[in-house]
């Protein structure tokens, strides 16, 4: 049976106003999908600090070479920090670095620091051993720029009183972030023993230099009899890098020296997004164990925060 005209004439309507309107629906679902905004970045990422691996590395078991491809393949991390103790003869050495580069290119990871220590004091009283232990570290400054690390980490050893160690440590500190900047890198200070491990002392330290390139790599665990979360939040401001230093887990996965989760509430609220790097150096677990036990207490704070 044929319709009657008027419904071939309706039908026809009706199905041009559909396919219009399915045209305009097909349209707006891709305006939307292209207004939808970026994935959120993390809240921070997630590097692997090579002392975690100090045994295995001077056991011969793990070459330097072949740290950033251990930190991909066998603990997912893709990002790495460096300790000069590992590649001590190399850093002037071209050709290592290149290849060294290239290896963490090859798997993805980033070069972030180096971890510098055994090249004297920074804020030696001695102007002459001041100034040798300043020219130690330009090799690893120009090693860094080479790897694409954003910065070497340093000491701030001195001696004599509070205000004449800040004096001293200022200076040398000063002095080799001018060398640094000229490389485009950072120098930065970790707390670990002295008086770099009171809060108050390095923060003071960071006005005097006052420095674009001069900054603090908080380290949870080496604050000492000072109140660790106390020295965090003081070292904020200046921090380029954030030390994740892990002993022992209880039960729960919980490192049972630190909060993390509030230690890291104090990291996010001085609006710090970078490198959180793992350091484990507990003896209760293998250094790989250690290292996974870290990386999943990190990832679980990570979420809560996000």
């Amino acid at each position: 049976m044929t319709a009657p005209a008027s419904y071939q004439t309706s039908r026809r309507g009706f199905l041009a106003s559909s396919a219009a309107l399915a045209g305009a629906l097909a349209a707006a679902r891709v305006e939307v999908r292209a207004a939808d905004p970026a994935p959120r970045p993390p809240v921070f990422r997630i590097s692997l600090a090579q002392w975690s691996l100090h045994q295995t590395l001077f056991s011969g078991k793990l070459d330097n070479l072949d740290f950033p491809r251990t930190a991909k393949q066998q603990f997912g991390i893709d990002a790495v920090e460096y300790v000069n103790q590992f590649f001590k003869d190399k850093p002037q050495d071209a050709d290592y670095l290149a290849d060294l580069a290239k290896r963490a290119t090859d798997e993805g990871v980033t070069n972030v620091l180096i971890m510098c220590d055994g090249l004297g004091n920074l804020g030696d009283p001695d102007d002459k051993a001041r100034t040798q232990a300043i020219e130690k570290h330009y090799p690893w400054v120009e090693a860094a720029k080479r790897l694409g690390c954003h910065s070497i980490r340093v000491n701030a050893g001195s001696k004599g009183t509070f205000e004449e160690q800040q004096k001293l440590a200022a200076d040398g500190l000063g002095r080799l972030c001018e060398f640094a900047a000229q490389l485009d890198t950072n120098v930065i200070v970790e707390n670990h023993g002295g008086l770099s491990s009171n809060g108050a002392w390095l923060a003071g330290v960071m006005k005097m230099v006052d420095k674009p390139n001069c900054g603090t790599l908080p380290d949870f665990g080496n604050f000492h009899d000072y109140d660790r979360y106390r020295g965090v939040e003081e070292l904020m401001p200046f921090a380029k890098g954030v030390s994740a230093k892990s002993h022992e887990f209880d039960a729960e996965g919980n490192e049972v020296r630190t909060d993390y989760l509030k230690m890291m509430k104090l990291v996010v609220a001085a609006d710090y997004h970078g490198w959180v790097g793992i350091e484990y150096e507990g003896k209760g677990l293998f250094e790989a164990e250690g290292i996974l036990a870290t990386k999943k207490l990190l990832e679980r704070v990570r979420d809560e925060l996000a």
